[in-house]
């Protein structure tokens, strides 16, 4: 079956997270920000990622630097840094893991 709906769950405070779709090499992932200073914790894990931000404004931290996107904006993850954001205007980021991340299911 190639159509797949995934539950909307609770990620941190403040943040929604849903699976969009996914196979064993790729999953793309909504994570919706309700709120301005909503977190999105300092983290690392394996898998390379791609993220868009469809709506919003946020501070991201990438391997120790830190800068601003908004809506349009699109920036890859390498496999291993350590990255987190900070939402300053409530929206929505997709985001693409290469590969799948086992965790969300």
């Amino acid at each position: 079956m190639f159509l797949k709906s995934y539950p909307e769950v609770d990620a941190d405070p403040g943040i929604r997270r849903q699976v969009l779709s996914q196979n064993e090499a790729l999953m793309v992932v909504a994570f919706r920000f309700q709120e301005v200073g909503a977190e999105g914790k300092l983290h690392s894990h394996p898998h390379v990622q791609s993220t868009y931000v469809e709506s919003g404004r946020f501070r991201f931290s990438v391997g120790g630097e830190a800068f601003d996107v908004g809506t349009g904006d699109s920036f890859v993850i390498p496999s291993g840094a350590t990255h987190g954001c900070v939402c300053l205007e409530p929206g929505t980021l997709i985001d693409t893991f290469s590969p799948r991340r086992d965790d969300f299911l």
